[in-house]
């Protein structure tokens, strides 16, 4: 197992210096180029209930997405990390003034507070449709290189229970974030397209 975890270890390091040296304005760039391609995916069009992450400094910038989606009347769902566990939930905004008064955690993105109960979350009700993945690194064949924390596995463990089953799962990446190829486990959930500006 500790192969496994020294090889995934390298690769975050390397990966995270290829996008350290990216300009803010070629991360916005290509955000950008992400976004409009996502907007436009059958996927993305068809889907109702979305859960997206509110990126940090190092993740393709989700602000156009998260417009769009109030824009077109879709449900939006954000990550709540529970740091101490592994835990996630998906809770849902009502509006971009909601996103903008959201407390601010340590790794500086915002998230419904811990109290605030009054959230739907999606698995407590209808499901999910889509779900937008950040991660580290990510190859052609969908395996992703996440923190280490395992939230969005186990996440994904949970939505196969809802009647729904599992959501679909796009990643958004810079193209810096492409690996040859990631290593993975078992408890590795697979995702099914990775979304970047193609050459």
């Amino acid at each position: 197992m500790s192969a496994l975890r020294a090889a995934k270890q390298a690769l975050r390091k390397e990966v995270k210096q290829r996008v350290a040296a990216l300009s803010e304005d070629e991360k916005r760039r290509q955000s950008l180029v992400v976004s409009q391609k996502l907007l436009r995916h059958p996927k993305y069009m068809s889907s109702q209930r979305i859960a997206v992450f509110l990126n940090m400094n190092d993740e393709v910038y989700t602000q156009e997405i998260i417009k769009d989606m109030f824009k077109c009347g879709k449900s939006c769902f954000i990550p709540r990390y529970e740091s101490t566990s592994r835990h996630m939930d998906m809770l849902k905004l009502s509006s971009l003034q909601d996103m903008e008064t959201l407390p601010l955690t340590s790794w500086n993105i915002r998230q419904p507070a811990k109290n605030d109960s009054s959230r739907e979350e999606a698995l407590a009700s209808g499901g999910l449709d889509l779900i937008l993945m950040p991660g580290l690194g990510f190859d052609r064949a969908g395996n992703r290189l996440g923190r280490g924390k395992g939230f969005y596995d186990n996440y994904l463990e949970r939505c196969k229970k809802h009647p729904k089953g599992k959501p679909y799962t796009i990643a958004l990446a810079f193209k810096e974030q492409l690996c040859q190829e990631v290593p993975v486990d078992d408890h590795d959930v697979l995702i099914d397209e990775v979304l970047y500006e193609e050459k």
